[in-house]
């Protein structure tokens, strides 16, 4: 059984996918409307040297139709989720998420985002 998660970071770099799932995903664009990106300083250093980056990009959720953030619809196992729950940090929540499309997925987003 696969499901949708919605990827607008380092969830679609080819190392990260490597590392946390075992192999590269499939995916098709896609966009998230009423989210805007921002930026968050990661200090996990497993995170960090898997994605080559402190800083990452999260969503903070607008509500305004208007805001569109691209990203990839990557198809997932639910085995590929608890992977991808284990290299999120605390910072994110997964939520589940219309995609413009029309195509439901989870999505990583801000945790205040969802309080």
């Amino acid at each position: 059984m696969t499901e949708l998660l919605f990827s607008y970071g380092t969830l679609r770099l080819p190392d990260v996918q490597r590392a946390n799932f075992g192999r590269l995903l499939d995916g098709t664009d896609d966009a998230l409307a009423g989210f805007r990106l921002a930026t968050v300083r990661i200090t996990d250093p497993d995170v960090v040297a898997q994605s080559g980056s402190a800083e990452h990009p999260i969503l903070v959720r607008t509500d305004d139709p208007r805001h569109r953030v691209p990203g990839t619809a990557l198809e997932v196992t639910p085995e590929d989720l608890l992977a991808a729950d284990a290299y999120e940090v605390d910072d994110y929540v997964r939520t589940r998420a219309s995609l413009t499309s029309g195509r439901a997925a989870w999505v990583y987003v801000a945790a205040t985002a969802e309080g």
